[in-house]
Formats: C-alpha cells, sequence, structure tokens
C-alpha cells in the first residue's frame, strides 16, 4: 500500500509536468501528443490495472479541467481514450491484448477512406504479435502499449474527421518514428520509476 501512495504521488507530480510539454500535433485536429503518451501507459504496472486506468483518467481530466476545460473539437474527447487502453496492455496479458487492435482495424477498414489506406492499420498488428514477446522484452510490451493506443486513437480519428487519404499515407513514417520514440519513452519511464521506488522504500 505504500509503495502504491508512493507511486500515485509521483505519478500526478511528473504526469501533470509530462501533459504539459507537447511532441506533436495531431492531423486535423488542435490537440497535441505530449511527453505523458511516454509515461502515462506504466501506471498500471505498480498500482495495478483498474486503479492504474482511474488513474490516467483522472489526470487527464484534471489537466482538461487546469487548462479550462475547453473542448476544442472532437479530438479533444477522442484524446482520454487511448491512454487507457495502453495502461491495460502494459499491466495484463489477456486477450484484450488481441480484441482491441483487431477491432480498430475492422472500425478503420470499415470506413470509406479506411478501404482505400487498409495497409494504414497494418500498424495495429504490431500489439497482436508483440503479445508473445512481452514476457520475455520490456520493449515488446512497451511497442504493444503505444500501439494499442495508437490503434484505438486511429480508429476513432478516421470516423471523427474523415482525414483524406493522402494525408494517412504523409503520416506513415511519422507514426512509425513517434512510436519507436513512446515505446522508449515507456520502457525507460517503467525503469526509471521501479528504480525510483526502490530506493525511496530502502530509504524510508
Amino acid at each position: 500500500m505504500k509503495n502504491k501512495l508512493l507511486f500515485i504521488a509521483i505519478f500526478a507530480c511528473i504526469g501533470f509536468i509530462a501533459l504539459q510539454i507537447p511532441v506533436a500535433q495531431l492531423e486535423g485536429s488542435r490537440v497535441k501528443f505530449t511527453v505523458y503518451d511516454a509515461f502515462a501507459p506504466i501506471a498500471g504496472a505498480f498500482i495495478g490495472s483498474i486503479p492504474g486506468v482511474i488513474a490516467v483518467f483522472l489526470m487527464q481530466f484534471f489537466n482538461f479541467l487546469a487548462h479550462g476545460a475547453r473542448i476544442e473539437d472532437a479530438g479533444t474527447i477522442i484524446r482520454f481514450f487511448p491512454m487507457l487502453f495502453a495502461v491495460l496492455y502494459f499491466v495484463k496479458k489477456g486477450k484484450l491484448n488481441f480484441i482491441i487492435p483487431a477491432v480498430a482495424i475492422v472500425a478503420f477498414v470499415a470506413h470509406p477512406i479506411g478501404r482505400d489506406v487498409w495497409y494504414f492499420s497494418l500498424f495495429w498488428t504490431i500489439p497482436i504479435i508483440a503479445y508473445f514477446f512481452r514476457d520475455r522484452f520490456l520493449f515488446a510490451r512497451a511497442l504493444g502499449s503505444t500501439f494499442t493506443a495508437h490503434a484505438v486513437g486511429g480508429a476513432l480519428w478516421i470516423w471523427a474527421f474523415s482525414l483524406p487519404a493522402p494525408v494517412w499515407n504523409a503520416l506513415i513514417p511519422v507514426v512509425a518514428a513517434e512510436r519507436l520514440l513512446f515505446a522508449l519513452g515507456i520502457a525507460g519511464s517503467f525503469l526509471l520509476v521501479n528504480n525510483l521506488l526502490c530506493f525511496l522504500e530502502k530509504k524510508h
């Protein structure tokens, strides 16, 4: 319990700061990816899957209120959900690791534009493949987590904004680089916080 409370305190402090550091603008919307995307998925690993999901949601909601509770567009609402599924993937091995990206692929290809750029959704086979390696490699677990978030966000995004096919094509190299960096950030955050908790536990 002490470790969980300590993690929540650390998570709240680092998480709020991370939410203020933008990384990239999302196409079609005013919302941005932030450093938080490379930190939030680890929450469930320290306090459990459901508490982790709740903590991530509350952190995002608190940040939303702190910025005046302004809904810029549909992207503001969509941004609440992908990270919750990333937390679940990172903390728990189960059927959802397959179901969520598979449903996202179907939802994306069901859209008229999505059918033209169906190959974009192949990104979301990565969490399915990573499932078989997640217990052996932290990076595979992190990669599956960040691409699960991307799958949920991408499937919702195409229905909310109907971005044209050339935009999705242009995003392919961007997504590859961006998600690789987020996966490295998730793995690094996990190691950092885990070692920090061990250090603080020994000290106190």
